[in-house]
């Protein structure tokens, strides 16, 4: 596995499961699901492109203690998809999704690791009726997704939406 998500990982608390590997990054922000578990034994997984990710599968219940440690309020996020660790042109970055029980929306974050430290560059708020959002992707080659729409700064409202997705600016 690539040093820096292996960093990430052992940072947070959180355990790789299996799955560490490379793949076009299109690809995989398109994938909702669980990436496909890669042989270990190949060794670590580099990018071989600038258009390719290295990533990590983690376990879940790992994620709901990061949550848990990160917001001060055990239970109150509960992932709800697989979250999306990787390393993205030498930059890693970790993005999650729960539900949030306190206010009963789902909520995506999006976060940067650099040398100093973790810092929230996304935060979205999504339930059929509405979406909040504070996003600061300017910097970043990333853009969320609503309902079609790719948005990479601003704090705003927009209509609601089942689903939300971190992806690519350009793509």
């Amino acid at each position: 596995m690539n040093n820096n998500l292996r960093n990430i990982l052992i940072g947070s608390g959180i355990a790789a499961v299996g799955a560490i590997g490379t793949k076009l990054a299109v690809d995989y922000f398109r994938n909702r699901g669980k990436e496909e578990v890669v042989d270990e034994s190949q060794g670590d997984a580099e990018p071989t492109s600038t258009a390719e990710v290295a990533y990590a599968n983690v376990e879940d219940s790992s994620v709901q203690s990061f949550l848990d440690a990160s917001f001060g309020e055990a239970g109150r996020y509960v992932p709800n998809r697989p979250p999306k660790i990787f390393d993205y042109q030498g930059q890693q970055y970790m993005v999650i999704w729960a539900y949030d029980n306190k206010k009963a929306k789902n909520q995506m974050m999006a976060f940067e690791y650099t040398d100093q430290g973790r810092k929230m560059i996304a935060s979205v708020g999504y339930t059929p009726e509405k979406t909040d959002y504070n996003i600061n992707l300017d910097s970043t080659p990333f853009a969320v997704e609503v309902n079609g729409s790719k948005i990479t700064t601003g704090q705003s409202e927009t209509q609601g939406a089942n689903d939300v997705d971190f992806v690519l600016a350009g793509a």
